[in-house]
C-alpha cells in the first residue's frame, strides 16, 4: 500500500475507535478567527489534532488544532477548529491529509471558511464573500505519484465550488437577510502579508480577495470527489493601501471574531437544508 494512503487509514482507523460509528455527511474547516463556531456544536467530542496520529499541528493564532464530532443544523458533522497551512513548515502531504481522512470517513461535502483581505474596492471589513472560483499561487498538494485509491491523476477544476451550493448559500442568505459578497480568492504561500504592488497586481489578475489558504483544501476535494463550498469574511481592505497603511493580524482576527456570529448562522442554516 501506498505509505500516503496508510497514513490516511491509520489516522481514520484511530478516530473510529475513539469516536465509534461515525455517519457524518459533512466536513467543515473552520479558519482564522471562525473556531467559535464550534460552540455551536451538540453532543461534541473533541479531539486534539496532536492526539491523532500522523496528525499536523496547528499553530497559526486563532487555530485551536481541533477535530470536532457532532451535530449542528440537526446533521452530523466532522468540524476541524483550525486548519494546516503550508507556511507553518508542513509539507503538501500533511495539509492534505486530515481532508483525505474526512473523505475516508465518509464525508461527501466539505465546507471552508477562512479570514481574507480584499483588493476589489467593493468589499468592505465584515463582508461575507462566497468563493465561487479561486487562483491558486501555493503549490500544488497533487505534486507527486498520484494516489489512485483517491483521485485521477488529472482531476477536472472547471467548476472548483459546487453551483448547487452556491445557489444554496445565496437563498439562505437572502432569508436570513445576511448580505453576501460573491468573488474570486486568490490564495498566497505566506506567512507575509502582500506589498501594496502585489495587491494590485493580483486585482489585476481577477481576484477579489487574498488569503494564504483554502485553494490546496478545495484541490485536495475534488481530486477525491467531494462537493465544495466556501465562504470568505473579509477582515482588512487593501484595496487602497494609504501612506500609513499596516497589516495587523490582531486587528484581522477581530474582525474575523466580529463576523463569526453571521458566519455561524449562515452555515448552521444550510447545513439544515442538506
Amino acid at each position: 500500500m501506498d505509505e500516503r494512503l496508510a497514513r490516511i487509514y491509520k489516522a481514520a482507523d484511530y478516530l473510529k475507535a475513539r469516536v465509534g460509528t461515525i455517519d457524518a455527511k459533512i466536513g467543515i474547516v473552520l479558519g482564522s478567527g471562525l473556531g467559535s463556531l464550534a460552540d455551536e456544536i451538540q453532543n461534541a467530542t473533541v479531539i486534539p489534532f496532536a492526539e491523532i496520529p500522523e496528525y499536523p499541528k496547528a499553530t497559526a493564532i486563532g487555530h485551536k488544532g481541533n477535530l470536532i464530532f457532532g451535530e449542528l443544523g440537526g446533521k452530523k458533522i466532522i468540524a476541524m477548529q483550525g486548519r494546516i497551512h503550508s507556511y507553518e513548515g508542513n509539507s503538501m502531504e500533511l495539509l492534505a491529509l486530515p481532508i483525505r481522512v474526512m473523505k475516508v470517513l465518509g464525508v461527501e461535502i466539505l465546507m471552508l471558511s477562512n479570514a481574507v483581505g480584499c483588493v476589489n474596492p467593493n468589499y468592505h471589513i465584515g463582508d461575507l464573500m462566497i468563493i465561487r472560483d479561486q487562483i491558486n499561487l501555493i503549490p500544488n498538494p497533487l505534486i507527486g505519484p498520484n494516489i489512485d485509491e483517491l483521485g485521477p491523476r488529472f482531476p477536472d477544476m472547471t467548476r472548483p465550488y459546487d453551483p448547487q451550493l452556491i445557489k444554496l448559500l445565496e437563498v439562505t442568505g437572502a432569508q436570513l437577510e445576511i448580505p453576501l459578497k460573491k468573488g474570486v480568492m486568490l490564495a498566497c504561500q505566506g506567512p507575509t502579508y502582500e506589498t501594496p504592488a502585489e495587491y494590485k497586481y493580483y486585482r489585476a489578475a481577477g481576484a477579489d480577495v487574498v488569503g494564504m489558504s483554502v485553494t490546496p483544501e478545495v484541490i485536495v476535494a475534488r481530486h477525491c470527489g467531494l462537493r465544495v463550498m466556501g465562504v470568505s469574511v473579509i477582515t482588512d481592505e487593501t484595496h487602497d493601501v494609504a501612506e500609513d497603511y499596516v497589516t495587523d493580524e490582531n486587528a484581522i482576527i477581530a474582525a474575523a471574531d466580529a463576523a463569526a456570529h453571521k458566519m455561524s448562522r449562515l452555515f448552521t442554516t444550510v447545513i439544515s437544508k442538506l
